[in-house]
């Protein structure tokens, strides 16, 4: 009796106290939740009306058999043949390859250039604020600016490339993008100038939260650089990595506007991404049904692709163990 009347002490004195119930039953919990929902609603409105309505509308264009005419097009009822089409078309199964290719390479290349820049700069005393903001004038461009700026660059008439190689050479300078192989590099070459910065300032921002005392106990045990590196550095940045390849991805998997205006996707179709061959089903060819069949299975591989690597995340948060 005297047990129950210690744990029921504090409740009672608190209610005679006039304290708050439970939270939902509070007038001003919800007066101020009314308020947050005020102030919520445009930006909810907005995102409503310029991305999930376009989804959801793609997603049921998708699965139409749309009549385009002089006035418009029209839904003339639910059908699987924009899938079947784009899953037995070529041009497809090209895009695809090439995005996930694309995708692979410059991702990985930008790690690992990102990642050395980032200790780079760790190791800096001086001039770091500086140098990061050299690093980041990449970055800043807009990729339509950027990708014109490269187009300067591989011209083989004009072209500062181009200059370079008949100096050393003395032969002239062959036309960068217009073999399918030299293009795809020019246009990955372009790709990890621009967005290697990126990758650095989120490895950089991981590097600075580790420990110094982790590296001198290091230090102090006989561990050399390299060994550091392997067993301290990179178990701890393990979950910053995961943030920089997930969003490096998501990102190249989405490649759209470096292709469309440094190669217009050619030679012929070599460098045709997903979004690329969406785009051109749907504005050049007209095909509204196929077109929006092709954005959707996009949409639907980087939803999975996130998926999955937001699971390593989770998996990966709190494993941050230093090898022995």
């Amino acid at each position: 009796m005297a047990t129950a009347e210690l744990v029921h002490e504090p409740r009672a004195r608190s209610m005679a106290e006039g304290s708050p119930g439970p939270i939902g039953r509070d007038p001003n919990t919800r007066h101020f939740a009314r308020v947050g929902w005020g102030f919520s609603s445009p930006a909810f409105g907005v995102i409503a009306a310029f991305t999930i309505f376009p989804i959801i509308f793609a997603v049921v264009l998708s699965f139409q058999n749309v009549n385009v005419t002089g006035s418009g097009f029209g839904l003339q009822g639910f059908t699987t043949a924009n899938y079947h089409a784009m899953l037995t078309a070529g041009l497809w199964h090209h895009a695809l390859w090439f995005t996930t290719i694309y995708t692979v390479v410059t991702v990985a290349c930008e790690l690992v250039l990102g990642t050395v820049f980032a200790l780079v700069l760790e190791r800096l005393t001086k001039g770091r604020g500086m140098m990061m903001a050299l690093l980041l004038i990449p970055w800043s461009l807009i990729t339509v600016i950027s990708a014109e700026l490269w187009s300067y660059i591989y011209n083989p008439t004009y072209g500062v490339l181009g200059e370079i190689w008949h100096v050393i050479t003395g032969a002239s300078p062959p036309n960068l993008l217009g073999y399918p192989l030299d293009a795809t590099i020019a246009l990955m070459f372009a790709d990890i100038w621009k967005t290697t910065p990126f990758v650095a300032i989120i490895v950089l921002a991981g590097l600075v939260m580790i420990p110094t005392e982790l590296f001198e106990a290091a230090e102090v045990d006989g561990a050399t650089g390299w060994k550091t590196f392997w067993k301290v550095t990179v178990p701890l940045l393990r979950p910053t990595i995961g943030i920089a390849v997930l969003f490096r991805v998501l990102q190249a998997f989405g490649l759209f506007d470096l292709p469309y205006v440094l190669t217009g996707g050619g030679p012929g179709t070599s460098t045709q991404s997903l979004a690329m061959l969406g785009y051109n089903t749907m504005f050049t060819d007209i095909n509204f049904g196929p077109g929006a069949a092709v954005a959707v299975s996009t949409a639907v591989i980087v939803l999975v692709m996130c998926l999955v690597f937001l699971r390593a995340f989770k998996q990966q948060v709190g494993k941050e163990t230093i090898s022995a």
